[in-house]
């Protein structure tokens, strides 16, 4: 039987369980781990209905583990003894904005998405290095921010496969404006900030049907960009329990991010030895491919070297204002400073409305 753990109990860790619920074709275990019991015991409850009414062989149980205990976190994936490891849980919830809006949204606002690198990182290096002192011989996919969070998480020695999301689901609106069939061969190169229309066409995202560029990405992606964020996590969450289902299977050839920390997103397979490696299209080696999502990175405001996180753009400048320390990037060593001094900072905008 095979074994999941979904790190999180928002959004897109339901939507993954409740697509896992209806689509397993296999014996599957999924333990739901939360820092509130009430939500883990939730999300796996309604998996389990879910995958009762529709006759598939998925079980669902819930775990509780505050995350930044990283012995008590490690004792609870021995305990689940998984095949896989989903991260979902971030201390920035990228919807506050439209829920809670302050100062602090204000400044997220105009400093841009790279700004919450910090925040993203944090919980996915914790859940990292509680996996890697577990000794349980599974693998991390992550979900938070993984274009830039996974290089981090690489840059500080932990174990990292790939992310979920961003590519994945800008290939989700392109198989469905092109019409393809989940036999096609699209291979796709993008970013998180290819999520939003690029200003100048020649910095669109690339695909590739077989070997033959698509025309027109831009319209093909209008009806994805053009849909609610919060309503686009159905099609992520399900995207990932498609990939942890092909996982199983052993059979992979999709679009991931950040896969063995790489920054940005690219079409990946599944290699013999159970890794998962680049699939690029004839023209394109491994250097040219992170050359090209590194400076798609560079202008949401975030590159991630092997050591160091640099900031710029819109992004340092805000950041100078409230951060002056750090509004040039951080050693990958200080994160845990980084996101600490953030969370300070952000505490003390929430006080005030926008």
């Amino acid at each position: 039987m095979d074994s999941v753990v979904v790190v999180g109990s928002g959004s897109l860790a339901r939507n993954i369980c409740f697509s896992l619920a209806v689509l397993a074709d296999r014996p599957l275990t999924v333990t739901v781990v939360a820092r509130d019991p009430a939500k883990s015991a939730e999300v796996a409850a309604i998996a389990a209905m879910r995958a009762a009414l529709s006759g598939t062989p998925a079980g669902f149980r819930a775990a509780t583990a505050d995350l930044a205990d990283t012995a008590a976190l490690a004792e609870v994936l021995w305990a689940a003894a998984p095949d896989w490891v989903l991260h979902c849980a971030s201390l920035q919830s990228p919807w506050e904005q439209l829920t809670h809006p302050s100062r602090w949204t204000e400044l997220l606002s105009a400093a841009g998405f790279a700004a919450t690198a910090p925040l993203h990182a944090l919980l996915a290096a914790q859940v990292a290095a509680a996996l890697r002192d577990s000794g349980v011989p599974a693998r991390l996919l992550n979900a938070c921010f993984p274009d830039a969070v996974n290089p981090i998480l690489a840059g500080l020695g932990l174990p990292i496969t790939a992310g979920v999301g961003n590519v994945a689901l800008l290939a989700a609106g392109l198989r469905g404006a092109l019409g393809l069939k989940p036999a096609d061969h699209l291979r796709v190169l993008a970013h998180h900030i290819h999520l939003n229309r690029p200003e100048a066409p020649a910095d669109e995202v690339l695909a590739w049907v077989g070997d033959e560029p698509v025309g027109d990405v831009t319209a093909a992606l209008a009806a994805l960009r053009g849909s609610a964020r919060p309503e686009l996590n159905a099609v992520t969450g399900h995207a990932a329990a498609l990939l942890l289902l092909d996982l199983a299977r052993g059979e992979v050839a999709t679009n991931l991010p950040g896969p063995a920390g790489l920054p940005g997103g690219y079409p990946v397979c599944l290699a013999p030895d159970g890794t998962l490696g680049l699939d690029l299209p004839p023209g394109w080696d491994r250097a040219a491919a992170v050359a090209w999502n590194d400076r798609a990175g560079r202008r949401e405001g975030i590159h991630v070297g092997e050591t160091a996180v640099a900031f710029g753009g819109r992004t340092s400048a805000a950041l100078s204002a409230v951060l002056p320390e750090f509004a040039g990037g951080f050693a990958v060593a200080r994160l845990y400073e980084v996101a600490a001094a953030m969370l300070e900072v952000r505490e003390n905008l929430r006080r005030s409305a926008a």
